[in-house]
C-alpha cells in the first residue's frame, strides 16, 4: 500500500471545488508523544458510513485508537503510529462495508 500516495488521491478525488473549502484532513502532534488524524467525511462516499472502532494497545507507550466521531474519522497513535493510521483509514476507503479494519 503506498499510504502517502493513496491519501493523495482520496482527497483529490474529493475535491470538487466545494469540499475543500469547508472539509479536510488535518494531523497533528500530541504531547504524550503522539499523532492526532482528523479526516471530515461529510460530502464523501463514506458519509454516513458505519466504521467498526479499532483500539490497539501494545503498551503504554504502544498504542493506536481510531473512531467516528461527528461524521469525521478519528485517529491518535503514539509517536511510531502514524502510518498505521492512515493505513486503517485507507482500508475502510478501500472496503466501507466491513465492519472492522485490519492494518
Amino acid at each position: 500500500m503506498d499510504v502517502l500516495g493513496d491519501l493523495q488521491k482520496w482527497y483529490a478525488a474529493n475535491c470538487n471545488g466545494d469540499w475543500e473549502h469547508s472539509f479536510g484532513i488535518v494531523i497533528e502532534t500530541l504531547d504524550h508523544p503522539g499523532w492526532l488524524i482528523k479526516i471530515d467525511l461529510e460530502e464523501t462516499s463514506l458519509d454516513g458510513k458505519h466504521y467498526q472502532a479499532l483500539r490497539r494497545e501494545l503498551s503504554e507507550e504502544q498504542w493506536i485508537f481510531c473512531r467516528l466521531e461527528n461524521n469525521k474519522f478519528i485517529g491518535a497513535g503514539d509517536e511510531t503510529q502514524l502510518e498505521e493510521i492512515l493505513k486503517a483509514f485507507l482500508s475502510w476507503v478501500k472496503n466501507p462495508t466491513t465492519t472492522s479494519v485490519s492494518i
